[in-house]
């Protein structure tokens, strides 16, 4: 499940012995520094505080996503999220001489596109949002259908076809260029480019244990489920502010995808997200606690019970997620 490459280097100091430095590098080709010495120490935190759930944490009002798809779809990828879904085009970030993060504004969250799918993640998105688990689509809702038919056929994509969803919404299912599925809203006062918020429908192979993680270590607002008509599907919405999740049953033995797509939360202390894992037990680290040099950023990444990235990001006020927000520019 781990999909990062580790890199050890010894070094001495004087006769102390051995002086181990960890380069952790993601499959984006970002170089993190473990952080461990930014752990918290056995008998730091109460055992009230290692119990509570990340809500107390969160510093965004929505969580952000990340899309992982081929690198020869960078183009049309770029083209399909800003021009055919008119999400907003915000500054790239560049990891490495040759690699950028595109980043989609959604509200005060973000659509992250990172072309390449290295690592030992499983990407396998055959036979749709029904076939496996994993996060298989994104949700986006919009005020006008005219609208939206209009820019995806000048982006030169086909028009989405609307189907009636009850309660004066319409809906269709589309696939964006690598072929995650994105369920588009027509909602009345909605507003336009999902700046709103967006969804994610995470298929599962036990409910009940996803539904747990999410609700009592992520800390979620749980919401009564709801019956979607045009997915055929019942759905069980976790959410914080802007961004809801929407987890349902797919079963054991189905195509797993574990890499097309993550959920990244921005928090004010990523070390007690690492704490409060480690306590539960059970909870896999895919990255542990670490630096990224040149951003600002203090980051664990932890994996739900189907292996989906869950990425908690501590920023500094010099990150450019900080800076961002200073400007107005969503964070």
């Amino acid at each position: 499940m781990n999909r990062i490459k580790i890199a050890v280097a010894a070094g001495l100091l004087g006769t102390a012995g051995a002086v181990y430095a960890q380069t952790i590098t993601t499959p984006e080709g970002a170089r993190m520094t473990a952080a461990t010495d930014l752990a918290y120490k056995p008998g730091q935190l109460t055992p009230a505080q290692l119990n509570a759930s990340m809500r107390d944490s969160f510093s965004q009002n929505s969580m952000n996503v990340f899309r992982r798809f081929p690198r020869e779809d960078t183009a049309t990828m770029v083209k399909f999220y800003v021009d055919a879904l008119g999400l907003r085009s915000l500054q790239p970030i560049q990891l490495t001489s040759s690699q950028q993060m595109i980043l989609t504004g959604v509200g005060s969250g973000q659509i992250k596109l990172s072309a390449g799918q290295g690592g030992s993640r499983k990407y396998n998105l055959e036979g749709g949002y029904k076939a496996g688990t994993g996060i298989r689509f994104f949700a986006l809702t919009y005020p006008d259908a005219n609208a939206v038919r209009q820019r995806f056929t000048a982006a030169g994509f086909p028009a989405p076809q609307f189907t009636d969803q009850g309660n004066g919404t319409q809906s269709a299912v589309v696939k964006d260029p690598g072929g995650f599925d994105i369920q588009i809203t027509i909602k009345p006062g909605a507003k336009d480019g999902s700046n709103d918020g967006v969804g994610v429908g995470i298929g599962t192979s036990d409910l009940a244990k996803s539904r747990a993680f999410y609700r009592e270590f992520v800390g979620l607002d749980e919401r009564p489920a709801i019956q979607d008509r045009v997915l055929g599907l019942t759905l069980y919405p976790y959410r914080h502010n802007e961004t809801t999740l929407y987890l349902y049953e797919t079963g054991t033995n189905r195509t797993v995808d574990n890499g097309s797509a993550g959920i990244q939360y921005v928090v004010r202390d990523a070390p007690l997200a690492d704490a409060r894992a480690k306590h539960r037990g059970g909870i896999a680290v895919e990255t542990p606690l670490n630096k990224l040099g040149g951003f600002d950023l203090v980051t664990v990444w932890l994996n739900d019970p189907d292996g989906v990235t869950n990425y908690f990001a501590q920023v500094g006020p010099s990150s450019r997620t900080a800076q961002q927000a200073r400007a107005g520019g969503g964070n």
